[in-house]
């Protein structure tokens, strides 16, 4: 999302697959260095070693350097305002969206949610 492209693609789906298990991403040169340290600790294929499963847990994630200056007690609180809110005509708007066709799925309007009060504020 950062690059604004997929990290990794090819049109034969098995080739794909075994890109991402190789997991060796290209970064464009214009990335912060910072995100890509961050990016490259997330993707360590050893549990032991990869960021965020260290003894530090999430609190290693929140404190990197790409995290400067975020103000996480108010993300929790949601006080910060979005950066980017798409315009929508209603709840059910899937206009920002690519069209894909799925005959097996009704579009419109979402049906009643059974889980809703547990993430009434998420």
């Amino acid at each position: 999302m950062l690059a604004g492209y997929p990290p990794f693609a090819d049109e034969d789906h098995f080739k794909l697959y075994e890109k991402i298990l190789a997991c060796r991403p290209r970064f464009p040169t214009h990335f912060d260095p910072n995100a890509t340290d961050l990016i490259r600790k997330l993707l360590t294929a050893d549990l032991t070693k990869r960021f965020g499963n260290l003894k530090g847990g999430s609190a290693d994630i929140k404190s990197h350097n790409w995290f400067l200056g975020m103000e996480w007690t108010k993300l929790l609180k949601m006080e910060i305002p979005a950066p980017y809110i798409p315009p929508s005509k209603h709840q059910g708007d899937t206009s920002n969206f690519e069209a894909y066709p799925e005959d097996h799925e009704a579009y419109g309007l979402p049906g009643p949610d059974p889980h809703r009060e547990k993430f009434k504020d998420f």
